[in-house]
């Protein structure tokens, strides 16, 4: 697409027009010139003589080839004081994401089927990998990673642009692979150190997802609070499942036992690092828990576009030059 930056410059081209037909023509020093009889002879004798500014030899309507070339170099000059620009098709500018890392807790707890998904009950690692996934397609710019954790915590993909194989992994994880127990501050201290290297201290942010309380690993919760405090990183909570599990008793009969989900230190968390605390206790839930976050944590640019453009203003002034030395030629020629 064709483009000029200074448009309103064009009106230049019709100057020197005005020019010729209102200015009138030069006078001597000591007045207007001798009147002769034979005017006509002299103006014939001019054309010959090749006379640059030659403007009304025989009539207003008679243009001398000198004066064509004279008013396309004029145009030429002001064309190219336009600026025209050769401006490319609309491209996204790349945003500066944030850095955020899903701690995800797998231990035998997730196994609880006490979330609903198109009618049919899954297990509480399903749902989470559901909603995280869809999540993670609406964070355009932004870094991901995954931390998965249970009586150990494992980084299982580093932060990286590459949503696609950070859901695969989370899709391929099960619950009670990493063991037991929960060691929350361990996985948090574990994200902490994955998110050292990150440039931008307001862009770091964790999302922690348990159904538990930290019963396991050499990190306490508040060392990991202090560190990442330190580190300026926010942490969003989401405590996940229903207020009851249900346990299999020896009978084959489904009891409800109360959830071992510690709360209160989540919300210590989240507090402290100036996040917010999240119960899921159903897919819903979840679903509007992260749809929250995508609002709190809205992603930077993403209406902001650029075109490539290209000046070609020098072309105006080449053809300038051309015909400059065009002029001169026909000139030298007279």
């Amino acid at each position: 697409m064709n483009n000029l930056m200074y448009p309103e410059v064009l009106w230049l081209l019709l100057l020197p027009m005005v020019v010729r037909h209102w200015w009138a023509p030069a006078k001597g020093l000591h007045g207007d010139a001798l009147k002769v009889p034979f005017v006509q002879d002299l103006e014939k004798i001019n054309l010959k003589a090749g006379g640059l500014w030659n403007m009304r030899a025989h009539d207003d309507k008679h243009w001398s080839t000198p004066l064509i070339l004279l008013y396309a170099i004029w145009a030429c000059l002001v064309a190219a004081l336009a600026r025209p620009q050769l401006v490319g098709e609309a491209t996204r500018l790349p945003s500066m994401g944030r850095d955020i890392l899903l701690v995800v807790d797998i231990s035998n707890s997730m196994r609880q089927p006490d979330f609903v998904i198109g009618q049919r009950r899954v297990d509480r690692l399903s749902a989470i990998k559901q909603t995280a996934t869809k999540f993670l397609e609406k964070r355009v710019d932004d870094r991901i990673g995954l931390v998965l954790f249970g009586a150990l915590a494992y980084l299982q993909a580093p932060i990286t642009y590459d949503k696609n194989s950070v859901a695969e992994i989370l899709w391929a994880t099960e619950a009670g692979m990493a063991g037991d127990s929960t060691s929350i501050g361990d996985a948090l201290g574990l994200a902490l150190k994955s998110l050292k290297d990150s440039k931008d201290v307001d862009k770091k942010i964790i999302i922690l997802m348990t159904d538990g309380e930290n019963n396991s690993g050499s990190l306490s919760l508040p060392q990991a609070i202090e560190l990442a405090r330190q580190e300026g990183v926010k942490i969003y909570t989401i405590g996940v499942g229903s207020d009851q599990s249900l346990v299999q008793s020896i009978l084959g009969f489904r009891l409800a036992m109360p959830s071992g989900l510690d709360e209160e230190s989540l919300m210590n968390i989240a507090e402290a690092t100036k996040g917010t605390y999240f119960r899921a206790k159903d897919t819903n839930s979840l679903q509007k828990i992260y749809d929250e976050i995508d609002k709190l944590e809205a992603s930077e640019n993403e209406a902001q576009f650029i075109r490539e453009t290209t000046e070609l203003f020098y072309v105006p002034l080449i053809a300038a030059l051309a015909l400059t030395l065009i002029l001169l030629m026909v000139l030298r020629r007279r």
